[in-house]
């Protein structure tokens, strides 16, 4: 199987702050050790828009995009174990290897870490390029599916660091992308009963059509006097509340409710992207006595692997998250429907 590969190649590229442009950049040429890919998809995500609006750090002139995946078209000179026309997704994630948290294995926190699509080009383009090592072969997933590969890497990092107990409850507070890969991953790693609890919309819906949880809490969008009774009837029926609690909603007016939620010994954990400004009262009392432990989970570090065997199982099913695929030309469009709600997920496909 052989690939034409152009000189030139279309590519969006934030030129700085909230301006991008449809350009025309040279195709990469892999170095030794590197893979070049031709684009079949490319998930957009709220780093993206953060990005954007620069809430996020990053390295402008870029190509952005991070949750990559294509076929590979040429091959580095060392590079192995790879072969023209190989289905691939891309882990974005570049680290040094030398300073003081990889020295210590604590590679998510390199002090020179860099990603494709925030500081590195990525794959907002027809063609990136990838370190071979952080390339992963998949056959089974459809390309909008595969686009979903980096947010359920990240739900199994939240499910290392969350490590629920066999027989173990579980409240889940919203449902998104990530959050429905974590949902099924929980069910299947311990969880014997979990709650979801969002807003009514196409989230939930297709989280119940998934079956991802064993019972849902269904809240309106209006009604904060009926969603107040609604949250009475879940404390009435799980009194003692919940072994693990995940927020996922970003919003840290949920993160007291969360804790309130929390049984005794249990876990919270904040899995949500919050502003940098937010700001919320604990009382260390309840924590101190209730011997409550509060977790992060942040992003994804070799985690790629063990989601691209989920998906491809089908074990996490992510059929149907993505909503809206959108060409390079209607980038723009794709930013609004992410920022508007008016997709579950949406996914560039060059």
């Amino acid at each position: 199987m052989s690939h034409q590969i152009p000189q030139t190649m279309k590519a969006i590229r934030y030129n700085k702050i909230k301006d991008y442009e449809l350009v025309s950049l040279p195709v990469p040429t892999p170095k030794p050790e590197e893979v070049l890919i031709k684009v079949k998809s490319c998930g957009i995500c709220g780093t993206d828009l953060h990005i954007h609006d620069g809430d996020f750090e990053s390295r402008m002139p870029v190509v952005t995009g991070h949750e990559t995946s294509g076929e590979v078209v040429a091959i580095g000179s060392n590079v192995t174990g790879f072969t023209i026309g190989d289905r691939v997704t891309g882990d974005n994630s570049e680290l040094c290897g030398h300073c003081h948290f990889c020295r210590e294995g604590k590679l998510l926190f390199c002090e020179n870490f860099v990603a494709h699509g925030v500081h590195l080009n990525g794959g907002f383009a027809e063609y990136c390029v990838f370190p071979a090592a952080k390339l992963f072969h998949f056959s089974v997933c459809s390309w909008e599916e595969a686009s979903l590969f980096e947010a359920a890497a990240c739900a199994v990092h939240g499910l290392d660091r969350l490590l629920p107990r066999p027989g173990s409850t579980a409240l889940l507070l919203g449902v998104g992308p990530t959050s429905i890969c974590l949902a099924q991953l929980l069910r299947l790693n311990g969880v014997q009963k979990l709650v979801v609890a969002a807003r009514v919309g196409d989230k939930m819906s297709l989280g119940k059509k998934l079956a991802i949880a064993d019972e849902y809490l269904e809240l309106g969008r209006s009604n904060e006097e009926v969603n107040r009774q609604k949250w009475a009837d879940l404390r009435t029926k799980y009194p003692h509340g919940f072994d693990n609690v995940v927020d996922a909603t970003g919003d840290p007016r949920m993160l007291n409710l969360a804790i309130d939620f929390c049984t005794k010994t249990g876990k919270v954990m904040f899995y949500g992207a919050y502003a940098p400004e937010d700001i919320i009262e604990v009382s260390p009392g309840r924590i101190f006595r209730d011997e409550i432990t509060i977790l992060g989970s942040f992003s994804q570090m070799w985690c790629l692997p063990r989601a691209v065997e989920y998906l491809e199982s089908r074990k996490v099913d992510v059929r149907g998250v993505v909503t809206h695929t959108f060409p390079l030309e209607k980038f723009g469009d794709a930013l609004d429907a992410v920022r508007t709600k008016r997709c579950i997920k949406a996914t560039i496909i060059p």
